[in-house]
């Protein structure tokens, strides 16, 4: 007999976080210029996408929320994203927070916050991690 939790695993189709945006207009420009394709669902919900993966932008905020929302990303190479982090200027730009990749020891990890406060951690997992 089957595993219950099998056979609903094999139903899903996405599982995507839904992200608050303060301002929805200047968020959806935060993620695009960071390479995210944006796709309008509704007037108050955006699909953000790269490549297969994608998440949902809303036009919701709460504070309390938002602070203390985080996004893991894991990623095969950090300095990549870095680099582009550091070109587009976003934390000049955009007022948001920005953490240089570190040795976590699991991963080096960089991090970013959106203009809405929502952290993203960037990770490269260490070799022996994983």
């Amino acid at each position: 007999m089957e595993d219950p939790a099998s056979s609903l695993a094999r139903t899903v189709q996405a599982m995507r976080p839904m992200v608050p945006a303060k301002d929805f207009d200047t968020s959806q420009r935060f993620y695009v210029e960071l390479g995210f394709g944006a796709r309008t669902l509704t007037d108050r919900l955006v699909e953000m996408r790269l490549g297969v993966f994608s998440f949902i932008l809303q036009n919701y905020y709460v504070r309390e929320w938002a602070d203390n929302f985080v996004v893991h990303l894991t990623v095969s190479d950090v300095g990549l994203w870095w680099d582009r982090i550091v070109s587009l200027d976003l934390s000049t730009r955009y007022g948001v927070e920005t953490r240089a990749p570190g040795d976590e020891g699991w991963a080096t990890v960089a991090g970013l916050t959106d203009p809405s406060g929502v952290l993203w951690r960037i990770a490269e997992l260490t070799p022996s991690s994983g």
